[in-house]
């Protein structure tokens, strides 16, 4: 078979036109390309749809917590609506501190937030502000009671106890997290409610502030575990206090951390683990006693 190389060299040797097409890409208008959106527009843009500023890049914007689902249930007439959260439950030392606050719709401080995204500064100004403008009550639950009851029910203790305390007693109470509580008026547990919904914001910021006030005092009292640094959290710091130093009175037994700080330095306390093997063979030598007793008597 021959082939004709003269019609492949004639199309090499074609020159392209000038006036050709290319393609147009996939977001353009009339063949047009898009023009390129200046940081500012962007920055106004998330600003718009969240509420916060983008200026710093790679930060992502995350929408503030909103009066929303308060003023919902005020438009069904159904006042007062007060949120509630705590703080401490993960701590190895110091007691859980529950807060409830009832915010005034005409009188609602600026800039409220979950307490993890603001800094400590900004809590205190925003703890003084809620409590000059809201109904306020705080409830604890101890070191002795987290050990009696464990850590969550001691924490859904405290927060009912916050709830009760109101001046006022609410119509509908939101809670942060899985659980309701055991209250007489409705309740509504609400997942990440501490950046949801504002009036739990408001709570996490006076539970928060009034742990840390807590953790701060009790560092006068047992000097050396740095909880007025770290507030009693598992942070190398505090491990290593544990270990050199031994368990407080207001550390947590049953936590891992000061169960095995018990151990080292008070291993009269801990109780021994209890020998199965050797139960089972005293009750088997209890039924032989019986049966030779039983067998004598016929």
């Amino acid at each position: 078979m021959i082939r004709d190389k003269s019609a492949k060299k004639l199309a090499k040797d074609t020159p392209k036109k000038d006036g050709a097409k290319k393609a147009a890409p996939a977001n353009t208008l009339e063949g047009k390309p898009p023009q390129a959106k200046s940081s500012e527009t962007k920055a106004s843009e998330v600003q718009a749809l969240t509420g916060k500023s983008a200026g710093r890049k790679g930060i992502i914007a995350v929408a503030p917590p909103s009066f929303r689902r308060e003023r919902a249930l005020i438009k069904r007439g159904v006042w007062p609506v007060a949120g509630c959260d705590e703080a401490g439950r993960g701590p190895l030392a110091g007691p859980v501190v529950a807060a409830a606050v009832i915010l005034d719709p005409d009188r609602i401080p600026r800039g409220i937030d979950d307490s993890k995204r603001l800094t400590a500064e900004e809590r205190e100004k925003l703890f003084d502000k809620i409590c000059a403008t809201a109904q306020v009550s705080v409830a604890v639950a101890s070191p002795a009671r987290i050990d009696r009851d464990n850590i969550l029910r001691a924490s859904l203790w405290a927060l009912k106890r916050a709830v009760v305390a109101l001046p006022e007693a609410p119509r509908h109470v939101f809670v942060d997290g899985r659980d309701r509580l055991d209250t007489e008026c409705d309740c509504e547990a609400v997942i990440g409610g501490d950046g949801i919904v504002l009036s739990i914001a408001a709570a996490s910021i006076v539970a928060k502030v009034t742990r840390d006030r807590l953790m701060c005092a009790l560092a006068q009292d047992c000097p050396g575990y740095g909880f007025e640094q770290h507030k009693g959290y598992a942070v190398p710091e505090h491990l290593d206090a544990l270990d050199r130093l031994g368990p407080s009175i207001h550390h947590r037994s049953f936590f891992a951390p000061v169960a095995a700080a018990r151990a080292k330095h008070m291993p009269w306390t801990v109780e021994p683990a209890q020998d199965l093997f050797s139960v089972a063979e005293v009750e088997v030598q209890v039924e032989a006693q019986i049966e030779i007793d039983a067998s004598a008597n016929l």
